[in-house]
């Protein structure tokens, strides 16, 4: 399990673009399950949308691709690097995610290159799958 002070040591980034808060399990350079405990406070709810909040598609491509990263990095030959999210591929959105839920991200890398990754992602309220796709990492 690693929290968010140990999260921001393997990636770069940080709030309020750090859109996972905890790691519940990893495999390094295999599979991660993180969360991200969704509030009203997140900055993006403020114009998406006012009466009626939900998480951004995109970000939750984001956390996914977050998530990604943090099992790359993990790897000892890539410490110390920055994994740049390269594409998402089928990405499909089955729900929406609001104020007070906690999205499970579960990413597993199938296939590491001298540079690159890529990895299945699936993000899920409760038990209910709600995005998922196919992530690209190249590793600077």
């Amino acid at each position: 399990m690693m929290d968010i002070n140990e999260i921001m040591s393997v990636i770069p980034h940080r709030p309020p673009f750090l859109l996972i808060d905890r790691v519940l399990s990893i495999e390094a350079g295999h599979k991660i399950t993180a969360v991200k405990n969704v509030t009203m406070n997140e900055p993006f709810f403020v114009g998406h949308f006012p009466g009626q909040p939900v998480m951004p598609g995109v970000l939750i491509v984001e956390a996914m691709a977050q998530a990604g990263a943090v099992i790359l990095l993990s790897l000892e030959q890539f410490k110390g690097k920055i994994a740049y999210f390269g594409a998402i591929n089928n990405a499909k959105f089955r729900g929406m995610v609001k104020p007070g839920d906690t999205l499970r991200i579960e990413v597993e890398i199938t296939k590491i290159r001298k540079s690159a990754g890529i990895g299945m992602g699936i993000a899920y309220v409760d038990n209910r799958k709600v995005a998922e796709g196919e992530l690209t990492f190249m590793i600077g």
